[in-house]
């Protein structure tokens, strides 16, 4: 990877005049924009058909896109679904927090109208049958659950995976790369356990004995209980990792680089008995290592991955790390403990990884400045030579400045956004994921200013599009 920087933006942030982002115009004139600002990278959450508390990181399906980021405005441009129709769905009040009910419902309905009038049978059935192996269980599982008819649902992921190779290779005629997530774990309500128990740690009634979750950390003083089933690592080593190496194949097919969340989870793992309340009665299990990572990177390539080492990494995570050669994460609002010795700070760094100012399930720069000790801040302060009202660009500056060979900034903090805009609180369920972006955010003068800025410390695009990781 060349020197270079990008944005953090979620789909489901990017303005609509239908409730959510999505796969439409909004993401097209993101990616202009992007380009105008002299950026190389679109980073996003995972897109799956998100689940409990809609969070991106529990999905019923690591291959099914959302419905929600299929873009019912080019259904209505095919003749599928009138303007009016879209404008008679309820999408909530609020229009800068995304109303999550309302939308599945009233876009369940649209879909079924948009089926009924589909004329090109022959281009979903060959499409369902491309997608077989993945498809068709996840079509009848989501019927189970009723929200969607077996044959409704074929046709969304048609709708979504067609828009998808469309935005995708745009990006890539603008020299932008996508990089999106994959969850570290699958949940227990999935396609993926309920067509596939064999590979997930689970009694004779098909229920975990153990849970996934984090120890007490920086985010909780509890921990974090996820409830994700365990893996049945020796179960995966036996397919030769096959199941992994299918869903990281799905995941590069709709990014171009792909976050491993919870990477220090293949070297060891937190396992909570079943029952407990929080995170605290936990243990640390040993994980498959370099026996595993070495193969997914075997399989597809070093460059192809990021590895999110946060939270509390053991000598042995490290060793991984190292071992494995992909570029791991460094945090600028984890740096300025009052001793100062972080790992985090900039000047600490190795070129191999990605600086980033927070990540979504951080404060943005300009609620971190409210909400973090008041030494933390004045070390933040004087290293980066700012007063507080400049604190998120003095960040950026820094991060901008420092040898990490990429550097991210959520948009929020180029926009010098405070509380409201956060995307994610770890360890609490509700009010999450559901930030938007006014309209006209995202203007000339600001794409300019970060043209100006990447140049500046030498970190614009110097390749010409099509972008390309062939």
């Amino acid at each position: 990877m060349n020197r270079s920087s990008g944005i953090l933006m979620p789909v489901f942030s990017l303005p609509s005049s239908y409730g959510c982002g999505t796969a439409g115009r909004e993401a097209y004139k993101f990616i202009d924009w992007l380009a105008a600002a002299g950026q190389s990278y679109w980073q996003m959450l995972p897109v799956n058909h998100a689940g409990f508390g809609d969070s991106p990181y529990c999905c019923f399906s690591s291959f099914a896109g959302d419905p929600l980021f299929v873009d019912l405005e080019l259904l209505a441009d095919e003749g599928l679904l009138s303007i009016s129709e879209l404008d008679a769905v309820d999408i909530g009040d609020d229009e800068t927090m995304i109303d999550y009910e309302k939308l599945r419902a009233g876009r369940a309905k649209l879909f079924e109208k948009a089926f009924s009038r589909f004329e090109k049978r022959e281009e979903l059935f060959d499409f369902v049958n491309s997608e077989e192996r993945w498809l068709k269980p996840c079509a009848e599982f989501m019927a189970g659950k009723g929200l969607h008819s077996a044959e409704v649902y074929e046709f969304i992921q048609y709708c979504f995976y067609r828009q998808w190779a469309a935005l995708k290779d745009y990006a890539h005629s603008k020299g932008i790369a996508l990089i999106g997530d994959i969850p570290v774990y699958v949940p227990l309500d999935s396609a993926e356990l309920n067509a596939e128990p064999q590979y997930f740690m689970l009694d004779e009634k098909g229920l975990p004995a153990e849970l996934a979750g984090v120890p007490p950390d920086y985010f909780n003083s509890e921990g974090q209980l996820w409830g994700n089933p365990l893996y049945d690592w020796e179960a995966m080593k036996k397919d030769g990792y096959g199941w992994w190496i299918r869903r990281i194949d799905g995941a590069l097919r709709l990014f171009d680089i792909v976050r491993i969340d919870h990477f220090r989870g293949f070297d060891s793992y937190w396992a909570v008995p079943a029952g407990e309340k929080s995170a605290k009665n936990g243990r640390w299990v040993k994980g498959p290592g370099m026996d595993f990572v070495g193969v997914i990177c075997s399989w597809f390539g070093r460059k192809r991955f990021i590895a999110e080492d946060l939270g509390m990494l053991s000598d042995s995570v490290n060793r991984l790390l190292e071992e494995s050669g992909l570029m791991g994460m460094k945090v600028l609002e984890f740096a300025f403990s009052p001793d100062m010795t972080s790992s985090y700070l900039p000047h600490n760094y190795g070129e191999n990884c990605i600086c980033y100012t927070g990540t979504h399930d951080n404060a943005p720069v300009m609620e971190w400045l409210h909400d973090a000790d008041r030494e933390s801040v004045e070390n933040a302060l004087l290293y980066c030579g700012c007063s507080e009202a400049e604190l998120n660009i003095g960040l950026i500056r820094v991060g901008m400045a420092s040898v990490a060979k990429l550097f991210i900034a959520p948009i929020q903090d180029w926009l010098g956004l405070g509380a409201g805009s956060r995307i994610n609180t770890p360890g609490t369920v509700g009010g999450n994921w559901r930030w938007r972006l006014r309209p006209g955010s995202l203007t000339d003068e600001l794409a300019a200013e970060i043209r100006r800025l990447t140049r500046l410390y030498g970190r614009e695009r110097q390749s010409d599009p099509p972008f390309s990781f062939s």
